[in-house]
């Protein structure tokens, strides 16, 4: 008998941490602004990707920045690094399942940046339902708002030099 409760729990589980779409909102006078990180080699940044952070505090001039969030991998720290340096805040480390809903809930009202990779970047994506691709490609920087309507407006731009085609 407990052998036939396995799959459905192992079921239950594994989509417990797939995003479901529209799961979560944006709530009012909240940003939320997404990028991936920058180049690597490896599981470390290359020079492309350590000189595209450093671009990133100038990219984001002018905006103010309640919180950092990232995953605790090297590289998105490091991504991270020269912005909250510049701006004197701690990078706060969350786990990357659900990171829409954690990072939303504690910070309504508030400006948040999320150093990122592909695929909680698609599940934050899929969570709040925004339109288009989330930033995969080095150098995307993605603005995320609540639209008049309440759904998602998304204002896409990039920071530092142009990605090598």
């Amino acid at each position: 008998m407990h052998k036939l409760l396995v799959l459905p729990l192992m079921m239950v589980a594994l989509l417990a941490g797939c995003g479901t779409p529209g799961s979560v909102t944006i709530p009012p006078d909240t940003t939320l602004i997404a990028l991936r990180h920058t180049e690597r080699e490896g599981e470390l940044l290359s020079d492309a990707g350590h000189a595209r952070a450093a671009a990133l505090p100038a990219a984001l001039a002018g905006v103010k920045i309640d919180a950092i969030y990232s995953p605790g991998l090297q590289r998105n720290l490091d991504t991270a690094a020269p912005l909250a340096a510049e701006r004197g805040i701690q990078i706060t480390r969350i786990p990357p399942t659900g990171a829409a809903q954690r990072l939303l809930a504690q910070n309504a009202g508030k400006t948040v940046v999320w150093v990122g990779n592909k695929g909680n970047l698609n599940e934050i994506w899929t969570d709040l339902s925004a339109p288009g691709d989330p930033p995969l490609t080095y150098g995307e920087l993605f603005t995320l708002t609540r639209s008049p309507m309440g759904g998602v407006r998304v204002e896409r731009g990039t920071f530092g030099v142009p990605p090598a085609k």
